[in-house]
């Protein structure tokens, strides 16, 4: 095959949990770039006591981004996981998608869990037991008038894939995160979704990334690691195999990439999961609450620069208060600050540097728990952490993962799912040839990476961590 000497262009749809935007990635055999088009905000909304995504205006969003792009050789689409659309008979859709940080799933882990035991459940799907997996949404919904109206689910990639190009269909990565596929054929458990009253014709069928959904007008919308984290694993330049990787954003999603699955009791009780990945990877890891805490934080301080907060929260001391972030009080929204002040033990009257800076040293130690498990229950060692995405950003919390794990940490690219994305769709264009490998090559030889080497005794961090077991 004759490789492109040109850069093609290709549109990255990439739907995040506050902001969508559409970015255009200008690729060839050695180089990527990219350029964002247009951005717009994912602002959720609270009807009849449920908490729902707009659904409808992130659509119009990406329509406006297209227009934005141009001319482009294909599109792709991601976005956060668990969160599906129900289509009629028509194939009209039966109400906003709700929002995973809704409280309709209160409760029914434990209803899920008296017919298929939690064990059994992780044998089948590899999955971390999280309340908002698709399952126990589905569960959830099981005899409203609005599920038994419902011929079909889609989760949001495919949704909006579906309004483009008239194609049903549920891509794999995305499809891994349900907690209703089996880890080990990669497809629909069916006695598992019959076991719990749920309709196994409600499930289109799963397509692998890289083939191509359909057309849009002229253009075609090719599938890609459609779960943002499975595309941002593929934006991660690692030079070999032995790496970690921290997806960082309003989650952190801290694992590693496998050959095939970890279904060890020792794995589900720590609560790792098995996603799929591309090319047929695994991505063993584990999610942490991120950045949403001083996300929330933030908001009800009205801080605008981040920069100037982080350098105040640098001069305060190290690890003077922790909390477990991992608690799911720190899940909803709402009174962030309380809850942080509160659990970590710190005076009412704490300042935004001193809270920040219990957020930040209290991610970097769930964020070296995690890489230390992963390890251990798969058996791999690792000599770097890769992190990606907006944390990469956050030079302090970078410095405090290296310290924490005792690992080299390189930070970024930022725009890792992106250029996941536009990979993906470039390799089935043609562009670009080989394996995972050979992608991150590309990235390696294009994207900005700053190395942050581990300081400090590990010693305090071993301290801390027995502080809050």
């Amino acid at each position: 095959m004759t490789v492109p000497s040109e850069p093609r262009r290709f549109a990255a749809v990439d739907l995040g949990a506050s902001s969508g935007r559409v970015m255009v990635g200008r690729v060839s055999a050695a180089e990527v770039s990219l350029t964002e088009v247009h951005r717009f905000a994912n602002e959720p909304v609270k009807a009849g006591g449920t908490l729902h995504w707009d659904i409808l205006g992130l659509y119009r969003g990406v329509l406006e981004g297209l227009r934005a792009a141009g001319p482009v050789d294909s599109i792709g689409i991601d976005s956060w996981a668990v969160d599906y659309g129900l289509l009629d008979a028509s194939g009209a859709l039966l109400g906003n998608p709700v929002h995973y940080r809704d409280a309709r799933t209160d409760g029914v882990p434990a209803r899920v869990a008296g017919v298929v035991p939690d064990e059994r459940l992780y044998e089948i799907t590899g999955l971390q037991k999280l309340p908002f997996n698709t399952v126990y949404q589905l569960v959830a919904a099981l005899g409203t008038p609005q599920f038994e109206a419902a011929q079909q689910m889609l989760l949001i990639p495919d949704l909006l894939a579906y309004w483009l190009t008239g194609e049903l269909g549920a891509e794999y990565t995305n499809a891994s995160t349900t907690e209703l596929l089996d880890v080990r054929t990669r497809d629909w458990s069916l006695s598992l979704i019959s076991a719990l009253g749920l309709r196994p014709s409600l499930l289109p069928p799963v397509r692998q990334p890289g083939t191509t959904i359909g057309v849009h007008g002229d253009t075609p919308v090719v599938a890609v690691g459609s779960h943002d984290t499975a595309s941002a694993v593929v934006g991660v330049p690692a030079a070999s195999s032995d790496f970690a990787y921290i997806s960082c954003g309003t989650w952190s999603l801290v694992g590693l990439e496998l050959p095939s699955p970890v279904l060890s009791e020792a794995s589900r009780l720590a609560n790792f999961t098995n996603e799929g990945g591309v090319d047929g990877t695994i991505r063993y890891l584990r999610n942490v609450m991120g950045l949403w805490p001083l996300q929330e934080c933030m908001r009800a301080w009205s801080f605008s620069d981040i920069s100037e907060l982080l350098a105040l929260a640098a001069r305060e001391p190290l690890l003077r208060y922790v909390v477990d972030l991992d608690d799911p009080v720190f899940l909803p929204p709402g009174d962030m600050i309380g809850r942080i002040t509160s659990a970590g033990g710190l005076p009412r009257d704490a300042s935004p540097a001193v809270v920040a800076r219990c957020i930040l040293d209290s991610l970097a130690l769930a964020q070296w728990r995690a890489v230390e498990q992963a390890q251990e229950l798969a058996g791999r060692a690792v000599d770097a952490v890769h992190i990606v995405g907006g944390g990469a950003r956050n030079s302090l919390l970078c410095q405090l993962t290296a310290d924490a794990c005792g690992l080299p940490v390189l930070a970024g690219p930022v725009e890792a799912t992106a250029l996941g994305n536009v990979l993906v769709q470039a390799r089935a264009a043609g562009v670009i040839e080989g394996d995972l490998a050979a992608l991150r090559g590309v990235l390696r030889s294009t994207q900005e990476i700053v190395r942050y080497a581990p300081r400090g005794d590990r010693g305090e961090w071993r301290a801390a961590a027995k502080r809050i077991a």
